[in-house]
């Protein structure tokens, strides 16, 4: 029998013993590439996932960002892991639709030219649908379209690899089940793919939303042995570490924040400790980080790798909106609920007539005090 292959740690310095792998974060990078590495450091992320351009549109950028250089130093200077691109929605490698088919080339191929430009060493990609033409048909439009993207741009100018990710099985999704993912990977290797520049990602929402049951240790046992044993963990290079609205099995892909979802403390749990995925890098693509959920679903992920299961319950608000003041709030609302009171004639003689010593007399509440 072969010996087991060591695969390393992802876990870089900036880990401090507090995780043996690698946690980044997707951030929205809007407000400048810098400011995004440091803001992944101080919600203690140990790496960054980012769009290079609009996640929703094909247009990429006709110059290339000037704070590069100092992106990729403040990188190395917080002691990252990788940093992974993930490329736009609209990418289609499975679809029959010829015109599709070449905006999604063009997409990929430009992400790996500019991958070294940012530092970055995984371009990520949804893999796509069918379009009801049939998952052989797909499987072999993706292995012709990676087979493309790669020729396009030499290895020379670019060492990032094309990530795979797999599909929740929505709209004719390819890669739901194991079993597509192997499928590509054999019809890859049958058109002498260089595999060496391809990688696979997992995401554990779309595990669920296929029907992997992640808090059945078992099942995922099986999950991450079979792909050792067809694919070969080595190739297994990123996870999106997120919860799930959605049902198990129902083949939808709703991101949520961590422990607060259907996937569940246990089930995530077993997935950011699995001893056979140290080596991949971790990446969270929870909801409405940019409003504070980024620190929490870090510090809950950490929580779980620590074996703590019992989870506080999401706050109902944005971690990082401020609560209003509701006692101050409660009370201006009762005031401004209650209607004027009425003053007859006499009422408004007697008070002209008699003086009223300061202090003597509170006025009660919901009348208005004269002058």
């Amino acid at each position: 029998m072969a010996a087991a292959r060591k695969l390393k740690s992802s876990a870089p310095a900036s880990a401090a013993g507090r995780l043996d792998r690698m946690l980044g974060a997707h951030l929205a990078v809007g407000p400048g590439l810098v400011k995004a590495a440091d803001r992944a450091a101080s919600v203690g992320a140990m790496g960054l996932q980012i769009f290079t351009g609009n996640p929703t549109g094909w247009a990429r950028r006709a110059e290339l960002p000037k704070e590069l250089p100092e992106f990729r130093a403040r990188m190395k200077e917080h002691g990252f892991g990788p940093l992974a691109v993930h490329a736009a929605y609209l990418a289609n490698l499975a679809g029959p639709r010829p015109e599709i088919r070449e905006k999604s080339i063009a997409l990929l191929q430009y992400e790996l030219r500019v991958a070294p430009e940012y530092g970055a060493s995984f371009v990520n990609v949804h893999i796509g649908s069918h379009l009801g033409t049939g998952v052989e048909a797909g499987v072999k439009r993706v292995a012709e379209a990676v087979d493309q993207i790669l020729d396009g741009v030499p290895k020379a100018s670019s060492d990032a690899l094309l990530v795979l990710e797999n599909s929740a099985g929505g709209g004719n999704g390819i890669g739901e089940s194991l079993e597509e993912l192997i499928a590509i990977h054999e019809a890859m290797a049958k058109r002498r793919v260089d595999m060496s520049r391809v990688g696979y990602c997992l995401d554990s929402a779309h595990l669920w939303g296929a029907g992997v049951a992640m808090s059945d240790i078992d099942q995922l046992d099986r999950v991450v042995n079979e792909f050792d044993r067809r694919i070969g963990l080595e190739k297994l290079v990123m996870i999106h570490y997120n919860d799930s609205k959605a049902a198990h099995g129902s083949k939808l892909d709703r991101h949520q924040h961590i422990g607060g979802g259907e996937v569940g403390a246990r089930g995530l749990a077993a997935l950011i400790s699995h001893p056979k995925l140290a080596h991949a890098a971790y990446y969270l693509e929870t909801p409405g980080m940019e409003e504070g959920w980024d620190r929490l679903n870090v510090d809950r992920t950490i929580q779980l790798a620590q074996g703590n299961l019992k989870l506080k319950p999401l706050p109902a608000e944005s971690p990082g909106v401020p609560k209003p003041a509701k006692r101050v709030a409660k009370a201006v609302a009762k005031v401004a609920s209650k209607k004027p009171v009425k003053r007859t004639s006499a009422a408004k003689k007697a008070s002209a007539t008699s003086p009223r010593r300061a202090g003597t007399a509170k006025p009660q509440r919901g009348s208005r005090r004269q002058p």
